[in-house]
C-alpha cells in the first residue's frame, strides 16, 4: 500500500447525474455518493478527472446557457485501509420485494437477494430512481412476463426482474454497461435472453414491462422507441425524472394511462399503461 492517496469530492449544483455518468466514465475506481456529493478515491493521480469536470461545467453552461456551479476539491491524503473503510459505508437496501448487498455481507430471509458489488452507488439501490424502479416492479412484474432494460447500467432491475421469473432483455449504448450487467447476472446465478449495445430502436420485439431509468431529456427523446417496444396493456416505467420535468416527459405519452407515481426527494417514477386504441 502506498504511503498517500487521492481524493476528489465533486458537488455540482444541478445536473447531478450527468456528473455522475461523466466520472464513472472517467475512471475505473469506485465511487461514493454522500448527499450530492460524488467521491473519487485513487493511489493514482486524479489530476485529469479533476482538469475534464472542470472544463465539463465550463461546456454544460454554455450548452444550456446557465451558470452551473461545480464545488470541487481535490487533495492529497495519507493512505490507511480506505478500502475497507469504504465496504463498511455501503449498507443494503431494502426496496419492494428486494434486499440488495455487497458479496461481503449476508443475504435476508424472506426477501429476494440481490447481490451487487457497488463500484458505483448509483445502480446498486441506494438512490431514489433505482429504489423506486424496484418497488414498481415488485409491484408489476411475474414469471409470466417478458421485460427490456433500458439504459441497463448495472443490471439491477432486470436482475430483480428475472429473480421474478420474467424472462428479460437488456441494452445501454454503453458496452461497459453490459459486461457489468453480465457479470452482475453471473454473480446473481440469472440468466439474460438477450443483450445489445444500443437502445430500444435496434430490437422490433414487443415486452410486457419496459424499464427505462435514464434521464428525462433522454426519456422525451427515445419516447417513440420506448412506445414501440411496448405490448398492448403493457406497462411501461420511467425513472430518472427530476419532479420539475415531470410533465415534460408525460406529455410524450398522454395517450397512456398513469397506473403509479413515485415520489422521493426531487426525484419521479412513472408507471404507465399502453391501451389497446
Amino acid at each position: 500500500m502506498q504511503k498517500f492517496y487521492y481524493e476528489l469530492r465533486v458537488t455540482p449544483s444541478d445536473h447531478y447525474s450527468f456528473y455522475l455518468d461523466l466520472i464513472s466514465e472517467l475512471t475505473h475506481e469506485a465511487i461514493e455518493e454522500d448527499d450530492g456529493t460524488i467521491i473519487c478515491r485513487s493511489e493514482s493521480s486524479l489530476e485529469n478527472i479533476k482538469t475534464g469536470i472542470d472544463q465539463f461545467t465550463i461546456q454544460l453552461s454554455d450548452a444550456l446557457h446557465s451558470d452551473i456551479k461545480c464545488i470541487v476539491i481535490y487533495e492529497k491524503k495519507e493512505n490507511e485501509d480506505w478500502i475497507s473503510q469504504y465496504k463498511n459505508s455501503i449498507t443494503p437496501v431494502e426496496a419492494g420485494k428486494f434486499y440488495i448487498h455487497p458479496s461481503w455481507d449476508e443475504d435476508k430471509d424472506n426477501m429476494i437477494n440481490i447481490i451487487i458489488n457497488p463500484a458505483l452507488a448509483f445502480g446498486s439501490g441506494h438512490h431514489e430512481t433505482t429504489s423506486s424502479c424496484l418497488e414498481l416492479i415488485s409491484a408489476y412484474t411475474n414469471k409470466k412476463h417478458s421485460l427490456l432494460d433500458v439504459g441497463c447500467g448495472s443490471g439491477i432491475l432486470s436482475i430483480a426482474a428475472a429473480k421474478l421469473g420474467a424472462c428479460v432483455d437488456i441494452c445501454d449504448t454503453d458496452s461497459v454497461s453490459i459486461d457489468n450487467s453480465i457479470e452482475n447476472f453471473n454473480l446473481n446465478n440469472t440468466s439474460i435472453n438477450n443483450s445489445w449495445v444500443g437502445s430500444a430502436l435496434l430490437t422490433d420485439k414487443k415486452y410486457d414491462i419496459v424499464v427505462a431509468n435514464i434521464v428525462a431529456d433522454v426519456l422525451v427523446m427515445i419516447a417513440s422507441d420506448l412506445k414501440k417496444s411496448l405490448n398492448d396493456n403493457g406497462i411501461l416505467i420511467l425513472s430518472g425524472i427530476l419532479s420539475k420535468y415531470k410533465d415534460k416527459v408525460l406529455n410524450k405519452f398522454k395517450q397512456y394511462e398513469i397506473k403509479e407515481i413515485i415520489n422521493k426527494g426531487d426525484w419521479v417514477t412513472i408507471a404507465l399503461v399502453k391501451g389497446t386504441h
